[in-house]
């Protein structure tokens, strides 16, 4: 790890002995000149050529500068903050979450990485209004922990999205089957691929009003879930139904609060990861707002509700709701949208149609994510471009601001979705589950790392809190605490494999 050293020329410290920063603000002023020349050329430009939809918006932006538009408003960042990464980690991978753990489980794993989340947001935060860098969080770790980390972290992160692309694609195709259409899964993702590509057309504003109105639907969504949850476990239901006389709490009872013990506590840790992923993207999209010292605070203090309301409480009614037990869930063997123990609760309720709006929820939810997935690769794919962690041709931005060999770059990872054909969707969801989990816990913990490097030079060179213009909740301790439940979720995945291969001997 790199050592904290003085440097006159700059107002925190360098990564290395030999490394020197030029100044004590992130940009420059030939970067703001850049930034403002940028933006000036955007707005002379045409309605139509701004939003990406004529031949000259894909020409090159002229000028040396790699900046990106700043037209996304408070009202994006807020939505995106409280709803963005809401998809199929909640509304379906929470059914194999609840059959290989229990509802206890389902709570203690969510409510874990939920507490854990919540610290590297605000960490996040603080590190965003200070270094409002596009493409944002390698930079991080590149400054206050190591290049070489920063490098890692930042291929990272765009593979990590790159997985989840073709894994909403798939859950997408799979939901469609749930009307029993007669079509093959392949049709439909094709469909969906489609849809995500000309959203992207339009570039940051596409994105920002996409996943505003998404968000809307999938919050209102979840909270009438909730309220039709609470009347259902009161034994208001329909006459003749599964929950048409009080029902309580009787599933934490008989099967029961747990599926496999400790075991089963340690399978849900992965779900409840890729369930959080993306929660970080509102610190990337903050570098493209107007003032992201002043729309970003907002935003990530809506984080403590999307946690607390629309994770935690909506997955308690769930496990009220259905029983671990029940072979339709995801881990007992299907792979269809029936997986999804929002729509099971909803079918088992006799609510005539309702099974359809949540089924409906889930396929905007997982194209939102699936949107998010290529904002979030290419801007990070770009930023690595600008920066040489990648080939230059990846810092090509055009005119209407989109950075199109990266956008291109990440829709082309979607036909491995195709691969649900061969193998059983099941196989293929698990893996892509695994593997983009696993890498936001990478993310995460970089994020939390760089926040207490930052926090630690801060002090060195005799500042004080007062001038930090947001500052996280719990401080250097929250980001500790991040760390180590980082740490404690990591070790729990290990014991689990080492639980399974001694079975399997």
């Amino acid at each position: 790890m790199a050592d904290l050293k003085k440097d006159p020329e700059y107002n925190g410290y360098t990564s290395s002995p030999d490394e020197k920063h030029d100044g004590a603000s992130p940009y420059d002023d030939s970067d703001q000149l850049d930034f403002g020349r940028d933006i000036s050329e955007w707005q002379s430009l045409g309605f139509w050529t701004r939003n990406g939809c004529t031949p000259e918006s894909f020409k090159r932006r002229s000028g040396p500068s790699g900046n990106l538009n700043a037209n996304m408003k408070a009202r994006h960042l807020h939505m995106i903050a409280i709803g963005g990464s809401i998809g199929a980690g909640l509304f379906v991978g929470s059914g194999s979450a609840l059959s290989n753990g229990g509802p206890g489980a389902l709570i203690i794993a969510f409510g874990i990485i939920g507490v854990m989340i919540f610290n590297v947001v605000y960490a996040l935060g603080e590190l965003a209004v200070m270094f409002p860098v596009s493409g944002g969080f390698y930079t991080y770790s590149t400054r206050f922990i190591d290049p070489s980390w920063g490098f890692a972290m930042g291929w990272n992160y765009v593979f990590q999205w790159a997985i989840v692309l073709p894994l909403e694609l798939t859950v997408a195709g799979l939901t469609v089957e749930y009307w029993g259409a007669g079509v093959s899964v392949a049709v439909w993702i094709t469909v969906f691929w489609v849809a995500i590509i000309i959203i992207n057309i339009f570039g940051t504003l596409g994105y920002a009003e996409e996943e505003f109105w998404s968000s809307m639907l999938k919050l209102c969504a979840i909270v009438i879930f909730m309220i039709i949850a609470i009347i259902l476990v009161a034994g208001g239901g329909p006459a003749g139904y599964k929950y048409d006389s009080y029902w309580g709490a009787g599933t934490w009872y008989n099967p029961g609060a747990f599926a496999n013990g400790f075991k089963g506590v340690c399978a849900v840790f992965v779900t409840a990861a890729f369930a959080f992923s993306g929660t970080e993207l509102v610190g990337l999209a903050a570098a493209e707002s107007a003032n992201p010292a002043k729309a970003l605070p907002g935003a990530v203090k809506q984080v403590f509700w999307r946690i607390t309301l629309f994770y935690i409480l909506a997955l308690f009614f769930v496990g009220l709701l259905v029983e671990h037990t029940d072979d339709r869930l995801l881990g007992s063997g299907l792979s269809d949208s029936q997986a999804s123990p929002f729509v099971i609760a909803a079918r088992d309720a006799g609510l005539i149609g309702f099974d359809s709006f949540m089924n409906v929820v889930i396929l905007v939810s997982v194209i939102s994510i699936g949107n998010s997935g290529v904002y979030g690769g290419s801007r990070t794919l770009t930023a690595l471009a600008e920066q040489g962690y990648a080939p230059k041709f990846f810092a090509y931005i055009d005119k209407s601001g989109r950075p199109l060999p990266s956008t291109i770059t990440i829709l082309a990872f979607s036909p491995i979705a195709y691969v649900s054909l061969s193998a059983s969707g099941e196989v293929v969801f698990a893996w892509l589950l695994a593997l983009s989990g696993l890498a936001a816990l990478f993310t995460w913990g970089s994020i939390c790392l760089s926040h207490i490097r930052f926090r630690r030079a801060w002090k060195y060179h005799g500042h004080t809190l007062d001038e930090i213009p947001f500052r996280a909740v719990f401080g250097v301790y929250g980001s500790w605490l991040g760390l180590t439940l980082i740490f404690i979720v990591l070790v729990a995945q290990v014991s689990m494999l080492q639980i399974h291969y001694r079975y399997d001997d």
